[in-house]
């Protein structure tokens, strides 16, 4: 058995996970993976890619190198599905509530996501690193979803909220 102070917090536990998630990603240029849980349980993972039954970048090329469009812009002009869109949308054709939960995502989630993730009832999100949408944040700020960045690799270092464990 591990010594208690070799053991990862519920957060970095969940963020590992998230970056496992990500090694599935199809995407050419970002590899994202996210994890809904609530009460320290998984409820549903998604990472990016092309639908189901669609070939993968991997496959036909990346669109926007093609045409150069930068990242968090135009997010119609690709083939893939953000990490937490397939994660919300496997939780719902699962039957899988998941109003209150935390999304845990190695990238903080962009404006499209956050939207979704607002009327989803997502309650509280952890991410690693960030993303160049700053509606995002004004937007998660403004519908009262809690925002927490975790230092990858750190047992679960925050930047802010540090009150609290895993409360979901």
């Amino acid at each position: 058995m591990l010594p208690e102070s070799d053991r990862p917090s519920w957060e970095a536990y969940f963020m590992d996970i998230a970056f496992l998630v990500a090694r599935r990603a199809t995407c050419l240029r970002r590899a994202v993976g996210a994890i809904i849980v609530k009460d320290k349980r998984i409820l549903s993972t998604g990472y990016n890619g092309a639908p189901a039954n669609i070939k993968h970048c991997l496959e036909t090329g990346c669109l926007r190198e093609k045409l150069n469009i930068a990242s968090g812009k135009n997010h119609e002009l690709c083939r893939g599905i953000h990490a937490e869109q397939n994660a919300i949308i496997q939780a719902a054709y699962h039957g899988v509530t998941i109003k209150g939960a935390t999304l845990f995502c190695t990238n903080l989630p962009c404006s499209i996501c956050a939207k979704m993730i607002i009327n989803a009832g997502i309650a509280k999100i952890c991410y690693a690193s960030g993303y160049a949408d700053a509606m995002s944040k004004e937007m998660l700020a403004e519908a009262g979803v809690d925002v927490v960045k975790i230092d990858p690799g750190s047992s679960g270092s925050r930047k802010k909220d540090p009150a609290s464990d895993i409360a979901n």
